[in-house]
């Protein structure tokens, strides 16, 4: 994890400045906080995860912004929450993602399955949502201020568990069946706290997230598992 997100980020930035290029956005992960995500968490809220996942991240995020504090490059670090969506083509691996792990299981085992109780808060945002701020701070001039790191959300939070049933409702509209719901039941994790991940630096550039409609992101990743995963046999016309 280390090598991939921290060195080699860091091989990357250097590459960048010897190209010329004028800015550098880094994806990197909510997860950098805390595990578990909890409370309301700003750009000033200080990371603490230890995970290798975290600190890979943050050694990531260390090597754009120091750069970008000497003034070789515009670094820009995006803290992206809960993602999901269609990826552009079948090869893109994408399925460790939580709403998309959920589709990819729905279609294939007719089931989903959660490893806890689900009850743990999170803040799902849209891919086509992403997208937007990407290109919004590339394009715009948005990542010509001085702020340099973004929380990427929708601003709003929802249990794990609410979204398996807004899955497993959009699999009867779309795909015409009911997957079936497993989970952990009276686990050490049926206390919760609620989570509220503010996104105040895009706000301030006027880019702020937004809440899209998560179903019309779901109908599509469901109809994208359904047509890679599930082969149909050919016929002649």
């Amino acid at each position: 994890a280390l090598d991939f997100n921290g060195v080699a980020t860091a091989r990357l930035v250097e590459a960048a400045i010897r190209a010329g290029v004028k800015k550098f956005v880094y994806l990197s992960t909510a997860h950098i906080y805390a595990s578990p995500l909890v409370g309301t968490i700003t750009e000033e809220t200080f990371p603490r995860n230890l995970h290798p996942y975290a600190t890979s991240h943050l050694a990531g995020e260390h090597a754009v912004l120091s750069a970008s504090k000497r003034g070789e490059i515009q670094g820009i670090v995006l803290r992206l929450s809960n993602a999901f969506g269609s990826p552009m083509h079948k090869g893109v691996n994408c399925w460790m993602l939580l709403v998309n792990n959920l589709c990819r299981q729905a279609v294939l085992m007719r089931k989903l399955v959660l490893q806890t109780n689900g009850l743990q808060q999170r803040d799902f945002v849209c891919m086509t949502e992403v997208c937007r701020v990407v290109e919004s701070l590339v394009v715009g001039d948005g990542g010509s201020t001085n702020l340099s790191i973004f929380n990427v959300g929708a601003g709003k939070s929802q249990s794990v568990l609410e979204m398996a049933y807004l899955i497993q409702q959009r699999c009867i509209q779309v795909l015409g069946f009911e997957p079936e719901l497993h989970r952990k039941q009276n686990g050490v994790d049926e206390q919760h706290r609620t989570l509220t991940y503010r996104t105040d630096s895009l706000n301030s550039l006027g880019i702020s997230s937004k809440s899209l409609d998560n179903i019309a992101e779901i109908d599509s990743l469901l109809q994208f598992c359904q047509l890679v995963f599930i082969q149909k046999p050919e016929h002649n016309t």
